[in-house]
């Protein structure tokens, strides 16, 4: 079974940091760009990043850009997002996809073999 798992969210204060992590079991991810987004209650799914398989094709949100950093380990099949410098609207929960057809953007619809999420809450 295709299968993607977030880990890392937990509870921080603001201007902290946390790793996520994006473990895929069932299938191999090397050859798929995979996403990174978060949803906050009320509010639209958001593409926060992606990186291309290659990890040549690198992106992100403007309002994570400067504090959050995409990397992926092919030989782990993990895909991690590093993200520093919290801030209160950081807060979300965070799920990562697979784009097997190279779309290489942020936009959900493009996005297949979604995760059941981490929670990331940024509180003082």
């Amino acid at each position: 079974q295709l299968q993607l798992v977030e880990s890392g969210g937990d509870l921080v204060q603001p201007g902290g940091s946390l790793r996520l992590s994006c473990a895929a079991s069932g299938f191999t991810i090397g050859h798929m760009t995979i996403g990174w987004f978060r949803q906050a209650p009320g509010k639209e799914r958001e593409g926060v990043s992606y990186i291309s398989s290659t990890g040549d094709k690198i992106n992100y949100v403007e309002s994570v850009k400067g504090r959050f950093t995409i990397s992926r380990e092919n030989a782990k099949n993990t895909v991690y997002l590093q993200m520093n410098s919290l801030k209160l609207e950081d807060t979300a929960m965070y799920y990562c996809a697979a784009d097997p057809l190279g779309y290489n953007g942020l936009r959900p619809g493009y996005y297949t073999s979604w995760g059941q999420g981490t929670q990331v809450t940024v509180s003082s």
